[in-house]
């Protein structure tokens, strides 16, 4: 009776419409807004999941441009069809819009003009064009282009210099002039012949040689090595790319300063490998003369996230640690006076914006569960928050004191809202419409104290139809990272947690010690721990949410992903609590995942060195859930992208593997072809599939 009572109440509440599993396909984003020079209308791109054309039954995300009139508030879409737009930006005088189009191969930039027409064509690059933006005068595109090591060698356009690196490209015995073999290939010839012939046989795929340290991408592994270059082109008919830098020097951000100059980051060391470089520095580049000028350098640290001011005389920049556990630290560099001011917000910040007189920066950081906009006065060092402390703020621009912006929230997963004296009002209705007849849970915030005395937060959502006096399952939800927050201000779960909470379950969920948004001491409490004090944080929160009285002991299930596929097989290795879990795309076995996965500095840094270190081993394997697999007693079910390489899947093979040895109730679902963000932005159908397979899985035992 209590699966069917699951079935009944996934349809309707007391005739009111609950959150389905399919309505994950109706659900639109809102991008960051961008104000015109005038103030008067904004450009946003909006993505939405759409039927397949060429593959019945399944679905593709599209993202398309509007714009919107502040006084009207009339939207207007500007691109429509299969291909999708990112990346748009108006020109300075706001007559046109700049964004880069994905045709299915490589992206090029458009120009459309707000006059009318149809966007054309500003590029035409054979490998194609990212991150297009308009110079400060407007009479030219920047853009990136990327092109792989080997093919630069031999490329005439891209190194006419004929060009070699400075740093040591590590392949054993061959020195970087003699890398590309000179001769016409032949298995049976002489040496550089035989080498000409195995680099064919790499070309063609039939062979992959690695000597990098950073070989695994998100899906696959490659011995390749891209290289990036800047690009500037006059926007007058004809214009052909200008190569601005030499792609070897590697570039990670730019800034424009002026017609001649840019504020450029790059490694501190060019004799060191890219792959080992993890220090970089600000400098600036005279694009006439080619000529750098170091700016800013600190051993241990790099830089990201260039800000110009508006008047060109301050620089807002991250600086950061290259090993350890700690949040970025915002600072601002005063060219005239040569002060370097810090930031004192110990936060992750998503986005920094200066405002028009350069009194103030406009940031949102993450914090307790929520992402406000905040501005930070200059010269005072003081901080006011503008926007909700419950919601998230995922995108904004403004305009004198209006600001817009996309938000996330409780009751909604992504609208744009305006902001003027003080006073929010929605703008569009992406999901309200269709969220209107839906009946959802409303996540209510807790804390409570831990052992090291830290505050925690935990949210609380109620089962659909909740009736006073009735028991519950409970799910206890925890998040990944280790350093991700949740709370009513994050989006990727709203969603799953509206769906369980149709199927008549509660949900609980918290940011334990080792969370982002409540500073560096917190985030970096879990080193060395991984397991055992984030654990008595998440059962503590389900214990407390248990205690509202709601919630039947008997049928607890615990999930999540990545670190939290982690922590949930931690958690079974040290409790039977739970009836039932679920673990997807999790690390198990440390030492394993220092090798298999593209995230395996997570290893020295939490744990303080490398697995062939003794005492580093020691610890290791101390917090490797598979160190306790005989301890799991709890039906489990175990998810794994087939060609996730962040985690890995020897992770989940290992884990299922030793579980089924042992006779335990396991099951293990790989989805083909999908990556580690396969619940967040994967395939749709895998993203329902995994849903409703963990649900179905839970419904067996619940």
């Amino acid at each position: 009776m209590r699966f069917i009572f699951f079935l009944l109440v996934s349809c309707s509440v007391f005739g009111q419409q609950t959150i389905q599993v399919t309505d994950l396909l109706k659900i639109k984003t809102a991008g960051k807004p961008l104000f015109s020079s005038d103030g008067k209308s904004f450009l946003f791109a909006v993505t939405s999941i759409e039927d397949d054309a060429e593959k019945k039954g399944d679905f593709v995300y599209q993202t398309h441009l509007h714009v919107a009139d502040i006084t009207s508030k009339v939207i207007r879409p500007l691109t429509a069809g299969k291909f999708s737009i990112s990346n748009p930006t108006w020109s300075p005088d706001g007559h046109h819009i700049l964004f880069s189009r994905d045709l299915g191969s490589k992206s090029q930039a458009y120009i459309l003009s707000l006059s009318g027409g149809e966007p054309m064509a500003a590029t035409s690059v054979v490998s194609g064009v990212q991150n297009p933006v308009w110079s400060k005068s407007g009479d030219a595109l920047f853009f990136q282009s990327s092109i792989s090591l080997k093919d630069f060698y031999s490329d005439t356009t891209w190194n006419k210099a004929k060009s070699r690196p400075s740093w040591a490209l590590e392949k054993p015995g061959i020195e970087t002039a003699n890398y590309v073999p000179q001769s016409k290939a032949n298995p049976n010839g002489n040496l550089d012949e035989i080498r000409a012939y195995l680099a064919q046989n790499e070309k063609d795929k039939k062979a992959k040689v690695i000597n990098r340290l950073q070989f695994q991408e998100e899906t696959t592994t490659s011995g390749e090595m891209m290289l990036s270059a800047l690009f500037m082109q006059p926007t007058t008919p004809g214009s052909k790319p200008i190569q601005v830098n030499n792609p070897f020097h590697r570039w990670s951000d730019w800034e424009q300063m002026n017609a001649n100059e840019l504020l450029v980051i790059l490694p501190a060391d060019s004799l060191t490998h890219p792959d080992k470089a993890l220090e970089s520095q600000i400098v600036s580049f005279d694009m006439r003369s080619k000529m750098y000028k170091s700016v800013l350098i600190k051993s241990g640290y790099r830089y990201s996230n260039l800000s110009l001011s508006t008047q060109g005389d301050q620089l807002a920049f991250f600086e950061s640690k290259v090993s350890g556990v700690a949040n970025s630290v915002l600072k601002i560099l005063n060219f005239n006076s040569g002060i370097i001011q810090t930031v004192n917000l110990d936060r992750v910040i998503t986005q920094v914006k200066w405002s028009s007189d350069d009194a103030k920066l406009f940031l949102t950081p993450q914090d307790h569960g929520a992402v406000p906009i905040i501005s930070y006065t200059v010269a005072t060092q003081q901080f006011e928050t503008l926007t909700s402390m419950e919601d998230g703020v995922l995108g904004f621009d403004f305009n004198g004191s209006d600001f817009v912006y996309t938000k996330t929230g409780i009751t909604n997963p992504s609208e744009l809202y305006l902001l003027s004296q003080g006073k929010e009002t929605q703008f569009t209705s992406l999901n309200s419409g269709w969220l209107a007849s839906k009946t959802l849970s409303k996540a209510e915030k807790h804390v409570f104290t831990n052992a090291k005395g830290q505050v925690v937060d935990y949210w609380v959502m109620k089962p659909i139809g909740y009736v006073a006096g009735k028991k519950y399952p409970l799910v206890t939800e925890i998040h990944g990272g280790p350093t991700a927050m949740w709370g009513t201000g994050e989006s990727s779960m709203w969603h799953e947690f509206q769906y369980y909470a149709a199927q008549g379950m509660g949900i609980v969920y918290c940011n334990p010690r080792g969370s982002g948004g409540y500073g560096t001491s917190f985030m970096a409490s879990n080193v060395k721990d991984w397991g055992a004090g984030p654990m008595a944080d998440v059962m503590k929160a389900t214990d407390l949410a248990i205690k509202e009285g709601w919630a039947d002991t008997t049928r607890l299930a615990v999930t999540g992903g990545s670190y939290a596929g982690y922590l949930v097989t931690w958690i079974v290795g040290h409790t039977n609590r739970f009836k039932v879990a679920a673990s997807q795309r999790g690390v198990y076995e440390l030492s394993t995942f220092f090798g298999e996965g593209n995230a395996w500095r997570l290893v020295p840094n939490y744990f303080g060195g490398y697995p062939w270190e003794k005492a580093t081993r020691a610890i290791l394997d101390r917090e490797s859930p598979l160190t306790y697999v005989a301890n799991i007693k709890t039906p489990l079910i175990i998810f794994h992208g087939e060609n996730d390489l962040r985690t890995g899947v020897i992770q989940s093979e290992m884990l299922y593997k030793s579980l089924k040895q042992l006779g335990r109730e396991v099951e293990y679902v790989r989805h083909p072809g999908a990556s580690h963000e396969i619940t967040r932005a994967g395939n749709n159908r895998q993203r329902i599939d995994q849903m409703l397979r963990t649900w179905e899985f839970f419904a067996r035992y619940l």
